[in-house]
């Protein structure tokens, strides 16, 4: 049950909201539209689905808002001039910072990548993997692929779990709560059966 928030909180949130310049970073975005997602869609998509969920869970940061926008630019748009991002407006820089974070290096082993973000990240980046990884498993009631499903889920108790349980408690339950109905299709569709060992 959501908590209602006291007016004066709402209006100041509203206005803080107001003076957030997330309209650059909603088109430099689009370079993402021809990227298709395993679960359909495409990845802008996926980005203002992240914006979103860190709406619903009342952050209201410009610079996680903005970066949550073109959070996957760097690394699925090959060759993205990053020049782009920094020439935006004055906090562009720290934006572009924590889209950095959160940013897979090419040749990364995908361990590897959320153990850095385990042992280094900022709260910000932390914030954002759990929004992005809550859309991501949102996102997987439309696959139909069992091994991906799997991956996924193993990969969220194992590295996001931790990482949620820091930074939000909140967010943490809902990606408990995700990946017990993703795994229930698993076991309902015979896939774990089948792959028992």
């Amino acid at each position: 049950m959501k908590i209602e928030k006291p007016m004066e909180m709402e209006k100041q949130a509203m206005l803080q909201l107001k003076g957030i310049y997330l309209a650059p970073y909603i088109q430099l975005a689009t370079a993402l539209v021809g990227k298709s997602r395993h679960a359909g869609g495409n990845m802008f998509r996926h980005q203002i689905d992240t914006l979103g969920i860190l709406i619903d869970y009342g952050y209201i940061d410009s610079v996680l808002l903005k970066a949550s926008v073109i959070h996957d630019l760097i690394e699925d748009v090959p060759g993205y001039n990053h020049n782009l991002i920094l020439e935006v407006e004055s906090e562009a820089s720290q934006v572009y910072d924590l889209v950095l974070e959160v940013t897979k290096k090419e040749g990364q082993a995908k361990n590897d990548y959320l153990r850095g973000i385990i042992e280094h990240g900022s709260e910000r980046a932390k914030i954002l993997k759990c929004a992005d990884r809550i859309s991501n498993m949102t996102s997987l009631g439309f696959v139909t692929d069992p091994a991906f499903i799997q991956r996924y889920c193993d990969e969220t108790e194992y590295f996001i779990f931790p990482i949620a349980l820091e930074v939000d408690y909140n967010m943490y339950q809902e990606l408990i709560s995700l990946v017990i109905t993703r795994r229930q299709y698993l076991e309902d569709s015979g896939y774990l059966d089948k792959n028992k060992k």
